[in-house]
């Protein structure tokens, strides 16, 4: 959906929810309560944001809406954490540097962090129109796969995708690889996660078998879902920008390519991932659904973005990410 189109949906008036919010950074360091809990530091580096109840393990039975105190997401009931892999650039010389984050258009002032939505239908319906069912305590999910480096691999998630902004506004193309061009105003990382549930885990193994895509069509196409995953949920979507505008000169680029790199090693994009820890506190996010919503909603709290960049974790992984470093976080060379 073109950016005109995208913000057109604020000025509908809907008959549900579409939640599209902004959330400043929480913390960026090697931790992954979801897949490697307790390991500190986690193989890769992520950038978390969200509420400060995150933490090297997160027990499932303990409710973090109920035991976090601040977020760093524009609505204040959402202690919930939300997280992804690091951009980095590589330089001729084989040194890194982390890429920064920017906020979306209409959330200037936030302190890097990500864009999330929690969507009934398609962006297409301004309606809204379906009936969700928010997920529960203690609920958590992944989508992606970290060692993925090839486009028939990351095809099981035809969801994550990225977008090479020409503006500040620019939605598509979407590319499931790295764009192989310089990008005026950054590459936007899209994560959409699964939305039928099989309404009894929580959680599963793999953090996604308890998920699946619609049986037939799409998401946006009001696909069914399939019995074995008869619950149909609200859609959560990442939007990440990342300001490579720093580094659109191609002189500088390395002469194998496309000089960007996620924090686990990957130079193809093919390995994007997103994890979820759901942590809405009490029934907020069923009442967000169930209620005439976007970017702001009656039913929900909303804090400044001022209050939003206080909230904070301390760093417990020991390790340099900013400035130019000889090797990604946990990458030594050769890896």
């Amino acid at each position: 959906m073109h950016w005109s189109s995208l913000a057109s949906l604020a000025l509908a008036t809907p008959t549900a929810a579409l939640l599209r919010f902004g959330c400043a950074q929480l913390v960026v360091e090697r931790l992954d309560p979801l897949v490697n809990p307790g390991v500190n530091p986690s193989p890769h580096l992520h950038q978390i944001i969200g509420g400060n109840a995150f933490r090297v393990s997160m027990d499932p039975k303990i409710d973090i809406g109920e035991t976090a105190t601040c977020t760093t997401c524009q609505f204040s009931e959402d202690f919930s954490n939300y997280w992804t892999a690091v951009m980095f650039f590589k330089a001729k010389n084989g040194t890194v540097h982390r890429v920064p984050q920017i906020p979306n258009v209409g959330f200037e002032g936030t302190n890097a962090g990500m864009t999330v939505y929690y969507m009934q239908d398609g962006l297409a319906n301004y309606q809204q129109t379906s009936k969700v069912t928010a997920f529960k305590p203690g609920f958590r999910m992944l989508i992606g796969e970290a060692s993925y480096r090839t486009k028939n691999e990351a095809a099981r998630f035809r969801q994550i995708t990225y977008t090479c902004l020409q503006t500040p506004g620019t939605r598509f193309p979407e590319t499931m690889n790295f764009p192989t061009k310089p990008c005026p105003a950054g590459i936007m990382a899209n994560v959409r996660f699964p939305t039928c549930w099989d309404g009894q885990n929580l959680d599963s193994p793999d953090h996604m078998s308890h998920m699946s895509y619609p049986e037939s069509g799409t998401f946006e196409s009001g696909g069914p879902c399939p019995a074995s995953h008869p619950v149909r949920v609200p859609q959560l979507m990442y939007e990440t920008i990342w300001n490579t505008s720093a580094w659109n000169n191609k002189e500088d680029w390395p002469e194998t390519g496309q000089p960007f790199v996620w924090s686990m090693n990957d130079t193809t994009g093919f390995g994007s991932h997103g994890d979820y820890v759901f942590g809405w506190k009490g029934d907020a996010l069923q009442r967000a659904m169930d209620s005439p919503c976007y970017v702001n909603c009656p039913t929900l709290k909303t804090q400044s973005i001022s209050t939003m960049n206080q909230c904070s974790v301390p760093v417990t992984v020991d390790e340099t990410t900013d400035g130019w470093l000889p090797d990604i976080p946990g990458m030594p060379s050769g890896q």
